[in-house]
């Protein structure tokens, strides 16, 4: 093959309808737990309802992700700096921000089977399990209680949090003192939170342990709608940015009787996931509910000093909060493919892919010796530790020498790998590799002195 010829072979990317069955929850499932993405947690145990563990590509994707974030979100922007508050915290926070009140939601149990529920969930007035009847309605609070200590006293109770939102709160003065930042400017944090959500499900989507990627903008009240929408469509667009598909996103704004309490306005920006649209980001405006209420409760005074007017004003806040979770499983799913392709002995097979955007793939590059001839191998080892040491990949690359070429290929699709390098007994008397695009099946042969660099060019590195 000449150097620089891209090879490309026919494919084709089945549709919906032509799919022998419709994407379903089922596929990604089996997906990540067949190529190490997500795990049921203590699966030896029999497991432990909603709750999972990443893989070694999970894990990967999982960074990515929240570094894909940290980038757009805090470093590409002069108006931000970054916080990581605790996970316990004094309960007279989680007393002034409503949530031990507030943050419920309502709980019933069917009298037969005794499921339980949450009614605003549910379509019908009886069981969906049983038909049963169910009890009246009574509020579940959803925050996980443990105690501080080696007494378990009512005065030693402490909570997980249910947000990061309130440790970003209640170091305003901090912040503030130490980087003399002047409004609009935001908080951002990413971090574990807890909810006892009474119903879970959807894998990943809905579960009692999560992490969050938040941000807390903060403006002069009278901005604050503004500066709402501004958050509504980069949100949305970070997701697009990323390869999303436009189509496959929304932005809901939530009724009156939705908003939850310390809310002015909220909207979600939702994805169409198998099962409906589902949420994946939440913008709200939290006005100045939190800063007053922790400024009365705590005595110390959450305000910024404006140079304009010479006062003190509590600021508005702005809040787009996001989960890291739900945007792992928008982005699987958004990319899961399947296409009929050639293999490598020119027979029409259905191959399956995640088409994932390169800033995202667990793996950047996968280094592939053509086979494990002891005359090969050592040039593809050369190979694989000149690209991992150049720094022209951010990321990891792989060394994968089991099984045939074609099953390798396949086994990369299907992990999101945008480049595979194949090294053949060729590349013995050219000094050549082969680099493979995961989504064209393109091929083009390239000079092993040029190849960090060539990597780092399809990849944007």
């Amino acid at each position: 093959m000449k150097n620089d010829e891209d090879t490309v072979p026919d494919k084709h990317t089945l549709s919906e309808a032509e799919r022998t069955e419709p994407l379903d929850l089922d596929k990604i499932v089996s997906l990540c737990k067949r190529r190490g993405f997500i795990f049921q947690s203590s699966e030896i145990y029999g497991g432990l309802a909603s709750t999972w563990d990443y893989g070694p590509m999970g894990v990967e994707l999982k960074r990515n992700i929240k570094d894909a974030w940290w980038r757009a979100m805090v470093w590409g922007r002069d108006d931000m700096v970054g916080l990581d508050a605790a996970i316990l915290m004094h309960p007279d926070v989680w007393r002034t921000s409503g949530h031990i009140d507030n943050f419920t939601d309502p709980l019933v149990e069917c009298k037969a089977c005794h499921q339980r529920f949450r009614a605003d969930q549910l379509a019908g007035e009886t069981c969906p399990n049983c038909g049963g009847e169910f009890t009246a309605p009574k509020k579940f609070n959803l925050m996980f209680k443990t105690f501080m200590g080696p007494l378990e006293d009512e005065a030693d109770v402490v909570y997980l949090r249910p947000e990061t939102a309130q440790g970003i709160f209640v170091n305003l003065n901090n912040v503030l003192t130490t980087t003399r930042r002047k409004i609009p400017f935001g908080i951002a944090q990413i971090g574990k939170a807890f909810r006892n959500e009474i119903t879970t499900g959807g894998f990943i989507f809905r579960t009692r342990e999560f992490e969050m990627m938040e941000i807390e903008y903060f403006v002069k009240p009278g901005d604050d709608e503004e500066w709402f929408q501004r958050w509504v469509q980069q949100a949305r667009q970070w997701y697009i940015d990323l390869g999303v598909k436009d189509e496959k996103l929304r932005v809901r704004a939530h009724d009156p009787k939705e908003l939850s309490h310390y809310s002015k306005a909220t909207s979600d920006i939702e994805y169409s996931f198998p099962w409906g649209w589902g949420e994946i980001v939440g913008i709200a405006n939290r006005t100045d509910f939190d800063l007053r209420a922790h400024s009365e409760s705590s005595g110390e005074s959450l305000t910024y000093f404006d140079d304009e007017t010479q006062q003190h004003i509590t600021p508005y806040v702005v809040e787009p909060s996001a989960g890291v979770d739900r945007a792992v499983m928008t982005f699987l799913v958004d990319a899961y493919t399947e296409e009929e392709a050639p293999s490598a002995s020119g027979k029409i097979e259905r191959r399956v892919l995640l088409k994932l955007h390169p800033a995202l793939a667990p793996v950047k590059v996968s280094i592939l010796p053509l086979s494990r001839n002891e005359t090969l191998v050592p040039l593809a080892r050369e190979v694989y530790d000149t690209v991992r040491r150049s720094g022209a990949v951010t990321g990891v690359v792989q060394y994968d020498d089991a099984q045939s070429i074609g099953r390798r290929y396949r086994r990369q699709d299907e992990i999101g790998t945008p480049l595979c390098v194949t090294v053949d007994f060729d590349s013995l008397e050219d000094n050549a590799v082969t680099i493979r695009e995961r989504d064209s099946m393109a091929q083009v042969r390239v000079p092993i002195p040029d190849l960090p660099r060539r990597l780092g060019e399809k990849l944007g590195t």
